[in-house]
C-alpha cells in the first residue's frame, strides 16, 4: 500500500501516465454567431479568432473534476481549492535548528514543505512573508547565504523548510553545496516531504538552471509546486512583464512534461498569494494526514 507521501508524489509526476488529480479543463465561453453584424454579407464576415489553449489545473485530491467550476480556482494560479482545504493561518512558528546532513534532519512524523529556488529568488523574503514575522529566515543581499537545511515548526504540526540556493558558484568550496548527495539523501529518501516548492523569479526569462531543477525532481517523482516570486516587478523598466515570462515558463514546462504542476504568482513586497499559497499547502497537508 502506498504511504499518503507517495500518493501524493505519484499525483504530481510528469513522467507517468496523467494523474487524476491533474486534468485538462474548459469552461464554456458565449458563442459568436456565425454572421454577427447583419449589414455585413456573410462572405466578408471576419475571420474567427482561434481557440484559446484549455487551461490545464491542478485539481488536488478528494474532487470530482466533474463538480470543477472557475470559481474554484485560486486567483493567480492553476490550482483549484477542493475538500481537504482547510485552516490555513499560521499561529506560532519556532526554528527547530539547522542541519549540515539530511540524516541529521529532524525524525518525527510531521510532513514538511521544502522551499528550493536558485540564489537570490527571494525565498527568505518568502518564507518571512509566509509567517508574518521579519527576520524569522535570515535575508541577506549576497546570494547563497542559507548553506545549511533549516527546519521551522509551524503551529507546532508541519514544517516548513529552507533550503540552500542552487546557483549559486562564489561561496568558499567548503560551503558549497554537494547537490548529487543531497538530492539522493533528501529529496529521495524523506518520508516526511509532502511537496516540494520550487521558487521561479517572474522578472526575468525562464532560465535553464530552473527549468533543469524542474525536470529533475519530475523525473524523480517528487510533488513540487511552481511558485513565481517577484511577480510585482519588472527588472529595468524595459523587460517582460512577469506574466510574460510565466508564460513563457509554462511553454517550456509543456514542451517537457506530459501534465503540469501546479503553479502560482506570488510578490512578498504586496503580500501577493501568500493565502492563497498556504490554503494550497493546507490541502496537501491535510490529504497527506488523512
Amino acid at each position: 500500500m502506498l504511504t499518503a507521501a507517495a500518493r501524493i508524489r505519484l499525483s504530481f509526476s510528469p513522467s507517468l501516465n496523467p494523474s487524476p488529480f491533474l486534468t485538462t479543463l474548459s469552461f464554456p465561453f458565449s458563442t459568436t454567431p456565425l454572421n454577427p453584424n447583419p449589414r455585413l454579407p456573410h462572405h466578408i464576415s471576419a475571420t474567427p479568432k482561434p481557440t484559446p489553449p484549455k487551461p490545464i489545473l491542478f485539481i488536488p485530491p478528494g474532487l470530482d473534476p466533474d463538480e470543477v467550476t472557475d470559481q474554484m480556482i485560486l486567483p493567480g494560479s492553476n490550482i483549484l481549492v477542493g475538500p481537504y482545504a482547510g485552516d490555513s493561518k499560521i499561529k506560532q512558528v519556532e526554528f527547530m535548528g539547522s542541519s549540515v546532513r539530511p540524516k541529521d534532519c529532524p525524525k518525527d512524523d510531521r510532513p514538511e514543505f521544502a522551499m528550493l529556488g536558485r540564489s537570490n529568488v527571494g525565498k527568505s523574503s518568502l518564507i518571512n512573508t509566509l509567517v508574518r514575522k521579519k527576520e524569522v529566515a535570515l535575508t541577506s543581499k549576497k546570494p547563497g547565504k542559507t548553506q545549511l537545511i533549516n527546519h521551522f515548526l509551524v503551529n507546532k504540526s508541519w514544517y516548513l523548510v529552507d533550503l540552500p540556493g542552487y546557483g549559486f558558484a562564489n561561496a568558499p568550496e567548503s560551503a558549497r553545496m554537494d547537490w548529487s548527495s543531497f538530492t539522493k539523501g533528501y529529496f529521495l529518501n524523506r518520508e516526511t516531504l509532502v511537496a516540494v516548492l520550487l521558487l521561479v523569479d517572474a522578472s526575468v526569462p525562464p532560465q535553464k538552471i530552473d527549468l533543469d531543477c524542474a525536470n529533475w525532481l519530475g523525473r524523480n517523482n517528487i510533488a513540487m509546486t511552481l511558485v513565481f516570486t517577484k511577480c510585482d516587478k519588472i527588472k529595468g523598466g524595459k523587460g517582460k512583464r512577469p506574466d510574460d515570462n510565466i508564460k513563457s515558463f509554462q511553454e517550456l514546462i509543456r514542451e517537457s512534461y506530459k501534465i503540469h504542476p501546479p503553479w502560482i504568482m506570488t510578490s512578498s513586497a504586496t503580500g501577493l498569494g501568500r493565502d492563497n499559497l498556504l490554503l494550497h499547502m493546507s490541502q496537501l497537508r491535510n490529504y497527506w494526514d488523512n
